[in-house]
């Protein structure tokens, strides 16, 4: 008995459609996908770091689903007529299959998204309290010091270049936190700051007590 037309085809659908079948083809690209999160990302940065929803406007869905379904193809155990089949798929099968990668995608863009509002707050938090508690000039007492690169200067006119190229705000401060400290320790009078200025040597910040007769240099 002649086979009819197109009962081939659909013989080879029941069993490439099959549950089996359609479970391997899902998991192997969701997984296909979580290995790709830094491919993913890269795009989505490319991409200015905004998307608009629907599928026409994914990044690596299709990407995905096509390299598993080559993928799928190159098994031994895949029947040799996989290639032959005109209409590997069901459409309502491949489009509940694209939705689930389309909401992992987002899942992961989204998760990316959190991290970068969370450093971004962190870094936020940073700052405000820089700014609540600047350094301020020992000199004049009046205006805030600015490190950068190695370079100390307030707009008193203060203008030192830091033998450490690394000096920062932060080590600065507790330069001179500890050296006030350690004044303190056995004097109970507020010692004075100035800058020495020299014609060989750089400048220098300097700490000294006219009660206790000491000084110290402190940059």
């Amino acid at each position: 008995m002649a086979e009819r037309p197109g009962s081939r085809h659909r013989s080879l659908y029941k069993l490439m459609g099959s549950p089996p079948w359609k479970e391997a083809f899902r998991q192997g690209c969701l997984e296909r996908m979580r290995n790709s999160r830094d491919r993913l990302l890269s795009k989505y940065r490319q991409a200015g770091g905004s998307m608009s929803g629907g599928a026409q406007n994914t990044l690596l869905v299709q990407e995905v689903m096509e390299e598993e379904w080559n993928a799928l193809q190159l098994v031994e155990s895949c029947p040799q007529a996989w290639a032959q089949l005109e209409e590997p798929m069901d459409l309502a099968v491949l489009e509940e299959i694209q939705q689930e990668l389309i909401d992992q995608e987002q899942s992961i863009i989204s998760e990316y998204e959190k991290s970068l509002q969370f450093d971004e707050q962190c870094l936020s938090v940073m700052l405000a309290e820089w700014e609540a508690n600047p350094l301020i000039c020992p000199v004049c007492t009046k205006y805030n010091l600015r490190v950068a690169s190695g370079l100390v200067v307030c707009q008193c006119g203060l203008y030192i270049q830091s033998h450490s190229p690394e000096m920062t705000e932060q080590k600065l401060r507790a330069c001179l936190e500890d050296s006030v400290n350690e004044h303190s320790a056995h004097c109970p009078h507020t010692p004075e700051f100035s800058v020495t200025e020299g014609t060989e040597e750089k400048s220098c910040l300097l700490m000294s007590c006219l009660a206790c007769d000491t000084w110290a240099v402190i940059l």
